[in-house]
């Protein structure tokens, strides 16, 4: 033991280039004589000691891992995103799919206060589309001439309307729980669209010994495994207006890739100033590369001679 920490010793102050202040080489030298120099009982104690320590940290780490795995919750797996790579753009019309399974299905309890009609503008519907879907909600404004709030239609600057007027609204229709603001839940949760897609295709039957109190739902993705939302999708729980199969897997998947853009509507953009300054960069080293070596040439090819004093 007292060998590998003195062994140990010297890699750290190697790595580090930093000035020994003893002779390392001796230090070892004198470990090695010492253990050597040990009684064999001795020897056969401290090896007995070394294994059974490097034996109890491994049976605390397979113990901590077991534990994680029993509390039955599952991590979720990557999926092979046709936007994961990194010059791969978004499906646009997956967004636009997704954003009709948003309204048609999670928008009766999510909201998504950070995002507003004039961004789906030119990445999923054309401006007359989006005009005629802001129309569609009712908006509060004012207050008028009289000091009255009224309601008009929605326009293109108007954000997408909450399904609750405050947090304890939201609470007492959903037994309690709060639904989240899906603006960017994919950023706000480890997996990201993989997460989000699990939970959303997750649900099952409790295994057995697992009680859930009425309003509860399974899934193993979710932490701690007891999830107020009903499940939210099934096969055709909607018609797409592209004639697109809407199975569980096709609107989970559209609907993941509308939350990806949501969360960050700099996608694509991010993506191709990457490859314009991958190109750029092509071009502009080997130029700064040149000039470096032409610049120092004189220098390093110089040769200086000292001549000693008469």
């Amino acid at each position: 033991m007292h060998v590998l920490l003195v062994l140990m010793l010297r890699e750290v102050i190697i790595s580090v280039n930093v000035q020994p202040l003893l002779n390392i080489d001796a230090l070892c030298f004198q470990a090695k004589m010492s253990f050597s120099a040990l009684p064999r009982s001795r020897k056969v104690a401290l090896t007995t000691i070394g294994v059974l320590t490097a034996g109890g940290a491994g049976l605390a780490l397979a113990l901590h891992q077991s534990v994680k795995a029993s509390d039955l919750e599952l991590h979720p797996p990557n999926y092979p995103w046709s936007h994961a790579g990194p010059l791969s753009s978004l499906d646009h019309a997956s967004v636009r799919r997704g954003y009709q399974v948003y309204k048609q299905v999670c928008a009766a309890c999510h909201s998504m206060e950070y995002l507003a009609f004039r961004n789906l503008v030119g990445v999923s519907h054309t401006e007359d589309e989006v005009k005629a879907i802001a129309e569609e909600a009712e908006v509060v404004d004012g207050p008028d001439e009289s000091g009255e709030m009224f309601t008009r239609p929605g326009k293109l600057s108007d954000y997408f309307p909450k399904p609750y007027p405050n947090a304890e609204a939201a609470r007492v229709a959903n037994n309690g729980a709060l639904p989240p603001d899906l603006s960017y839940i994919v950023n706000a949760r480890h997996g990201g669209e993989d997460y989000v897609f699990s939970l959303l295709t997750g649900y099952c039957e409790p295994p057995a010994g697992v009680e859930l109190r009425e309003g509860l739902y399974y899934n193993p993705y979710f932490p701690g495994q007891a999830i107020g939302m009903a499940p939210p999708i099934y096969n055709e729980i909607l018609e797409y207006d592209d004639g697109t199969p809407a199975t569980m897997s096709q609107v989970a998947k559209d609907v993941c890739t509308f939350l990806r853009w949501a969360a960050e509507p700099e996608h694509d953009q991010r993506k191709r100033m990457g490859l314009k300054l991958i190109m750029g960069s092509a071009i502009l080293l080997p130029l700064l590369y040149y000039m470096k070596r032409h610049r120092w040439s004189v220098l390093k090819s110089r040769k200086i001679a000292y001549r000693p004093p008469k």
